[in-house]
């Protein structure tokens, strides 16, 4: 009989894996027992969760602060499965947490943001994964490093591990102010791009720190194709004993879900095609110009570099960097461009400037 209800529970997990978009929602922290059974169950009469999460050890940056329930929380999520029908997922970060996760029967793991940036804990969580046929996801690292990223995908996948996914949580970014994570989109579309078969979902609880921005980056998320998303979810969000200010509850989740415009990668229809491949053309005449425009200025650059070598001038100053950051700023303004943009852009031109002058310099 438990044999037949774990094939059954298997073949729930994989639909559910493979639905899209898949919505994984649950309470930031495992806290009590009644407090993850009613929330799984509200979650789940909402019609619009495929699988349950609950933080079940929580990796903080400070000691003192709640760590999680620990292993005493699993059996209440396994309850939460019992009485939902849903599957259940976790995140580990050591081997003996994979190993205990398992043993409650949790149907799928991933990996989070501070372990994926330590290669030795990933190791060490992919050793313990081996022989074992579990889906796994991994969220992005801390940091915004793709190889990182990339590493730790290839080391679940080198267990043995068939179905990876991906999560994007957003990164940590000095001067970020709007989000708690800056969610740097182009970061997670590079990762999609170099793995276009792998699942990538969104988790706009991470990205943002607090509700009132949900809706607006969930949003975001599904118009960049991502196949699903992860949600925190709370019967208390306020009174939640880690994360409150970004948790919904489990009604205001199905709220939210039902807002959310949910668009198509592609219509068959020729009269589509052809207009968006006019305007494409278009982009690729832009592009052209831009790429003769840029080579243009990094000669200039490189004449810059001369001067400075020939009066003995340091390649970077700061007041000018200033100077053209503001300028760009009041344009930028008026065409529509905004100040993430322009600073990612003049960041790649500037370091590209730099390269060029500091070349002069050294010849």
């Amino acid at each position: 009989m438990q044999a037949t209800e774990s094939n059954n529970m298997k073949q729930i997990t994989m639909a559910a894996w493979n639905k899209r978009p898949l919505i994984i929602s649950g309470p930031c922290s495992a806290e009590t027992e009644p407090q993850v059974l009613e929330t799984c169950q509200r979650l789940a009469s909402t019609g619009k969760v495929d699988m349950l999460r609950a933080g079940i050890w929580k990796p903080r940056t400070r000691p003192g602060s709640f760590e999680g329930i620990g292993v005493k929380g699993l059996p209440w999520l396994l309850q939460a499965k019992k009485l939902t029908g849903l599957p259940t997922t976790v995140e580990v970060a050591t081997g003996r947490q994979v190993d205990d996760a398992l043993s409650f029967d949790v149907d799928v793991l991933w990996i989070g943001a501070r372990t994926t940036v330590n290669p030795f804990s990933v190791q060490e969580v992919a050793d313990a994964l081996k022989g074992v046929d579990v889906p796994v996801m991994v969220k992005n690292p801390i940091n915004p490093d793709l190889e990182l990223w990339t590493g730790a995908v290839e080391r679940v996948a080198k267990a043995g591990i068939k179905d990876i996914g991906l999560i994007h949580r957003g990164f940590s970014a000095y001067g970020n102010t709007e989000y708690r994570n800056a969610p740097m989109w182009h970061m997670a579309i590079e990762m999609k791009r170099r793995n276009p078969a792998m699942m990538m979902i969104n988790d706009p609880s991470h990205i943002c720190g607090r509700r009132d921005i949900l809706l607006e980056v969930a949003q975001k998320a599904i118009d960049l194709d991502y196949d699903g998303l992860m949600i925190e979810s709370h019967i208390d969000p306020d009174n939640a004993w880690s994360d409150a200010k970004q948790q919904v509850t489990p009604e205001k989740l199905a709220e939210l879900l039902s807002h959310l415009v949910w668009r198509k990668e592609d219509i068959n229809s020729e009269e589509f095609h052809l207009a968006l491949e006019k305007l494409r053309q278009q982009i690729n005449h832009l592009d052209d110009e831009l790429m003769q425009i840029l080579g243009q200025r990094m000669r200039i650059a490189e004449k810059i570099g001369e001067y400075k070598k020939n009066n003995n001038i340091t390649i970077l100053q700061t007041n000018r960097w200033n100077e053209i950051l503001e300028r760009a700023f009041k344009k930028g303004d008026n065409l529509g461009l905004s100040k993430e943009f322009i600073t990612r852009y003049y960041d790649a031109v500037h370091m590209e400037s730099i390269s060029h002058q500091n070349k002069i310099m050294n010849s």
